[in-house]
């Protein structure tokens, strides 16, 4: 019987890391230049190194690697609650259909209950409907009434050049 393994990334796994989101970047249509930046020194400081900014998991199904899961922890004041926003998760086509994702996120509820936080955020491409019906066929749903806005380029650099 095959048995999927989820363990945090380390240092030595840079290399994997890389290749799982570059992969993750290909299925979304984002491996560009423009979109796609990382290197394995970028995913030793910011991923895997001793000051990350994120957490990555990796799934390992009869040890091969099959998916990789990053994720960050979040916070509510309004609700005065910690929460998990889930900035990448990806299986590897030949591994999909056999629960690794549904394992992910079991992981991170795991996670979740255990710090007290009362949700995981995520975002998905609109096109993306394989994974839509997925996150609803998990009880997950869009957030409704809001909608997300992001500051980047010559417009998040105009606005930190303000005196």
């Amino acid at each position: 019987m095959t048995v999927l393994t989820i363990r945090r990334a380390e240092e030595g796994d840079a290399p994997l890391v890389l290749q799982l989101l570059r992969e993750l970047a290909v299925f979304e249509k984002l491996d560009t230049p423009e979109f796609f930046r990382l290197t394995e020194a970028i995913v030793v400081r910011d991923l895997v190194g001793p000051a990350a900014r994120v957490v990555v998991d990796l799934g390992y199904w009869g040890g091969e690697a099959a998916g990789i899961c990053v994720w960050y922890r979040t916070y509510a004041t309004f609700r005065a609650v910690p929460g998990i926003f889930l900035e990448d998760i990806f299986v590897r086509p030949e591994f999909r259909g056999l629960g690794i994702g549904r394992s992910f996120f079991v992981h991170l509820a795991r996670v979740a209950a255990a710090e007290g936080a009362d949700r995981i955020d995520w975002s998905v491409l609109d096109w993306n409907e394989k994974a839509i019906g997925f996150y609803r066929a998990m009880g997950a749903g869009p957030y409704e009434g809001w909608v997300n806005y992001r500051l980047r380029g010559a417009a998040l650099a105009a606005l930190a050049a303000e005196p």
